[in-house]
């Protein structure tokens, strides 16, 4: 069984930002460099975008496929 798109979220977010929220890791790269913030505020939304608009079965794939390669 596929898992649903909001664990599918979880686990991706947890591989991407590790123990930092999507917001958190948007605000720290601000804070770096306003140029680069603005560049991950961008992938931040896209991220949300894609999971909402993929199929479960679809993002159950991709997990498997990322942690396949680790």
């Amino acid at each position: 069984m596929p898992l649903s798109n909001s664990e599918a979220k979880q686990i991706l977010e947890r591989l991407i930002f590790v123990d930092e929220k999507p917001q958190e890791w948007v605000q720290d790269v601000w804070d770096m460099s306003p140029t680069l913030g603005e560049t991950a505020a961008r992938l931040s939304e896209v991220f949300d975008a894609l999971l909402d608009v993929c199929p479960p079965g679809q993002l159950d794939e991709l997990l498997k496929m990322l942690y396949q390669k680790q």
